[in-house]
């Protein structure tokens, strides 16, 4: 313990910012939302118009996973979430001078291009601040961050529209919390580990030496350009599954509410009480598929079969929990249903997100998560067209296809990447 305490912990401080940063993330796209009853009282605006910001906002997300992968692949980890924050903390405000459907699909556009820059932005943070056997669980609490936005996201916009009075006041001062969260990492994030000046030498060693592969003793430094990432069958490997298991936690993230309102005649105050319950078990299995692959990695077994035996336990999870749900008889147990299933997805995810970081080195790292994370939004794009057709009579043929999806997330990192640790160049 004591030399555990000798290491220094200046890693878990970068990484906590990174989740505050997605918490503040998942506040910022929430608002709409939350006040869009009082937005189309205000301009007269329809369900359908808030269809089409919904879906300008994920095409616009889906691009902006590849252009901020490249982003920060190409200005570093620091000055890449400064742009990233800065330019959607600022979409998030203009929201307050939209006056119609146009204006406010342009500020969603923006605010989805530049939101999507969290993601890769944190996958490259986590390769260059963290050894390999850490990495899960620091990824894990980086995804927490998504889940606690979820839960305490609705509280506070609620809170801040009754205090301030209008919805233009709460976009304002909802985006405002972007721009504080600048302070603490600009004087924080000064460089990456091997040269920053607050971390600690034991520290230091640590991390960069634990980046090299334990089996077989490789670290990756295999940094690709983006024609030569993608002819690699393993980075497909981290795409097809990106690919299957992102519209599973956009399944609950974009249709909870009309799931409860359709399946059991919710109204707003019921839905409140109830869609926070599967983001609490998102957050706790954030936190589980980085402790167990950490202790799995700790204990001997190879990173190959512990981002295995981890993604394919949150797959077992998510399948078993999907089938359940199309069975659920009242609405606690359906939200408790849901509870595990995204505890499952968060389980995987983790693991699923480090893969990059486990085949090729930090200035390939935010290229293949950008292309994953645009794979991952183009799937959710086609799921939200999809789920109005099957969901007409009841929404068991959803969870039918999230339990299709689980296998399939399973099969593309078990079939694509056989052996999980830094790939070499063809040419070597």
């Amino acid at each position: 313990m004591s030399s555990a305490l000798k290491i220094g912990k200046f890693r878990w401080a970068i990484v906590t910012l990174v989740a505050i940063a997605t918490i503040i993330n998942y506040i910022d796209r929430g608002a709409l939302g939350f006040l869009w009853p009082e937005i189309s009282e205000d301009l007269g605006l329809t369900k359908t118009d808030y269809a089409i910001i919904l879906n300008v906002f994920t095409f616009a997300y889906a691009f902006g996973q590849t252009l901020f992968g490249k982003i920060f692949d190409w200005i570093g980890t620091r000055l890449g979430f400064v742009l990233s924050i800065v330019v959607w903390s600022a979409a998030t405000m203009l929201h307050a001078v939209a006056t119609g459907l146009a204006s406010f699909a342009v500020f969603r556009a923006i605010l989805g291009v530049s939101e999507a820059g969290n993601w890769p932005g944190a996958t490259k943070a986590n390769a260059e601040w963290f050894p390999i056997n850490e990495r899960a669980l620091a990824q894990g609490i980086f995804n927490s961050g998504a889940a606690i936005g979820g839960i305490v996201s609705a509280p506070i916009i609620a809170y801040l529209f009754v205090f301030l009075g209008t919805w233009q006041a709460t976009f304002i001062a909802v985006g405002a919390l972007g721009f504080l969260w600048l302070v603490p990492w600009l004087i924080m994030y000064k460089s990456g580990p091997d040269t920053h000046p607050w971390v600690s030498e034991p520290e230091r060693q640590y991390i960069l030496t634990g980046q090299r592969n334990e089996e077989s003793g490789e670290v990756a430094d295999y940094a690709p350009n983006s024609k030569e990432i993608l002819s690699r069958k393993e980075s497909w490997g981290v795409i097809m599954a990106s690919f299957f298991l992102d519209p599973i936690w956009w399944l609950f993230v974009g249709w909870l509410p009309l799931y409860l309102n359709e399946t059991y005649g919710f109204g707003v105050k019921e839905i409140g009480l109830y869609a926070w319950v599967p983001y609490v078990g998102a957050m706790f299995g954030a936190w589980f598929g980085g402790l167990l692959a950490q202790n799995r990695i700790k204990a001997g077994w190879t990173v190959n079969k512990t981002r295995k035996a981890v993604i394919s336990l949150g797959g077992l999870i998510m399948l078993i929990s999907l089938l359940m749900t199309t069975q659920a008889a009242t609405p606690l147990v359906a939200v408790l249903l849901m509870a595990a299933i995204l505890f499952g997805f968060q389980t995987a995810v983790g693991n699923i997100q480090t893969l990059p970081s486990d085949f090729y080195s930090g200035k390939s790292v935010g290229s293949l998560a950008g292309f994953a994370g645009t794979a991952a939004k183009l799937a959710v794009v086609g799921l939200n067209f999809l789920i109005p057709i099957i969901t007409v009579n009841s929404y068991t043929p959803a969870f039918i296809v999230g339990a299709a999806l689980a296998i399939l997330t399973v099969l593309s990192v078990l079939v694509f990447c056989p052996d999980i640790k830094p790939l070499k160049s063809k040419s070597a």
